[in-house]
C-alpha cells in the first residue's frame, strides 16, 4: 500500500514535532506555529522576556533537521558585512575571493536581533523578502530552504532598537513562548541537572524531506471563500479604529500559507476556517502600527485582531 504525499508529509511533521517536544516540555502550541512558519516557507519572530527558551526552541528545530545551521548574535557594532559576508583579496592570485555571511545556510537564528543598529537589522530584509542578497552589486541567490528564526526581547528592555515596520511584514509569524506551568517546569530543572537535553538531540528528518513538506503544504486546497476570508480579516485591519498602520497583503498571503500548513497537520487536505482564525493573530498583529493616544488608552493589536474575528462573517 503506497503512502500518499499528504501522509508522508504529515508523518515528517510529527517526527519533527516529537524530536522538539524532548526538549521543549509545555510548549506544543508555539512549536506547531513554528514548523507552520517552515513548511509554508514563511520566517518566524520569537518576542519574549530572557530565559524562555526562544534560542533553544530554535536549536532543537535546526538539530531536529540534517540541514545547514547557524546562529548569529546580534549586537550594537554588528555589520551588515558581517551578516551577508565580505569580499577578501588573496595575495596569492591576487584577486578578490567572495566569504560567506551566516545568511548562506538553511536554517539562520538571528539572536536578539533587535539589539543591532537599524542599518545592520535591514541587511536582512532582501534575503527574507526575496531568497537572495545583493552584496558589491553582484546578486547572490539563497538555499532553496532558507529559515529565518529570530529572536528579540520586549522593546522595554534597554539596549533594543524596535524594528522597522518593513522588517515586522517580513515576518510571516510572531509569538510567545510564555512561561510553562510548575510542573514542567521542575520537569525541565530535573532535565538539566546534569547536562543539556539538546546535547543529545539526533536529526530525525532530512533536507529532503522538508522541501517534500513544503511541496505537500502549497497543494492543500483553499476555497475562494476562505482566500476572501483571509483578505478581508487583513483589510479590515486597515480600517480599525486606532490602527494607524494595517495589515498588507503579505500578510493575507501569509495567513492563506500558514493556514495551509496547519490544516495539514490537522489531517485535512483542505484549509477550514478554524485554520484561519488560529493563525490570525500571530500572523497580522505583529504588522499593525497603532495612533499613540490609541495604545495610551489601552489599545493593542492582538485586541483589535481577535474583535475583527468576532465580527466578521465566517464562511460556511
Amino acid at each position: 500500500m503506497t503512502t500518499s504525499p499528504f501522509e508522508a508529509a504529515r508523518d515528517i511533521y510529527r517526527k519533527i514535532a516529537g524530536n522538539i517536544s524532548k526538549i521543549m516540555r509545555g510548549q506544543a502550541g508555539p512549536t506547531r506555529q513554528l514548523l507552520a512558519a517552515l513548511a509554508s516557507g514563511g520566517h518566524v519572530l520569537l518576542e519574549d522576556f530572557p530565559g524562555t527558551g526562544k534560542t533553544t526552541l530554535a536549536k532543537a528545530l535546526a538539530r531536529s533537521i540534517d540541514a545547514r545551521f547557524k546562529r548569529l548574535q546580534f549586537t550594537p557594532d554588528l555589520l551588515p558585512s558581517d551578516i551577508l559576508g565580505v569580499s577578501i583579496f588573496s595575495q596569492r592570485d591576487q584577486q578578490f575571493h567572495f566569504h560567506e555571511g551566516p545568511v548562506f545556510t538553511h536554517i539562520l537564528l538571528a539572536d536578539e536581533i533587535n539589539r543591532a543598529s537599524p542599518r545592520t537589522q535591514s541587511a536582512l530584509l532582501e534575503a527574507m523578502g526575496e531568497q537572495q542578497v545583493s552584496v558589491e552589486g553582484e546578486r547572490r541567490n539563497l538555499p532553496e530552504l532558507f529559515f529565518v528564526i529570530a529572536t528579540q526581547n520586549p522593546v522595554e528592555f534597554r539596549g533594543t532598537y524596535p524594528l522597522p515596520e518593513a522588517q515586522m511584514d517580513r515576518f510571516a509569524m510572531q509569538f510567545t513562548l510564555g512561561y510553562v506551568p510548575p510542573e514542567e517546569e521542575t520537569a525541565i530543572l530535573t532535565a538539566q541537572q546534569h547536562d543539556h537535553p539538546l546535547d543529545q538531540l539526533q536529526p530525525c528528518a532530512t533536507l529532503a524531506d522538508v522541501l517534500a513538506l513544503k511541496r505537500a503544504v502549497e497543494d492543500v486546497r483553499i476555497s475562494e471563500e476562505l482566500k476572501r476570508y483571509a483578505v478581508d480579516i487583513a483589510a479590515a485591519t486597515r480600517a480599525a479604529s486606532g490602527v494607524q498602520l494595517g495589515a498588507s497583503p503579505r500578510a493575507s498571503i501569509a495567513l492563506m500559507k500558514t493556514a495551509q500548513a496547519l490544516a495539514l497537520f490537522d489531517g485535512f487536505d483542505f484549509v477550514a476556517p478554524e485554520q484561519i482564525q488560529a493563525l490570525a493573530v500571530p500572523v497580522i498583529a505583529h504588522r499593525l502600527v497603532l495612533e499613540p493616544q490609541a495604545r495610551f488608552s489601552g489599545l493593542n493589536a492582538r485586541g483589535v485582531v481577535e474583535e475583527i474575528l468576532k465580527q466578521l462573517k465566517v464562511p460556511a
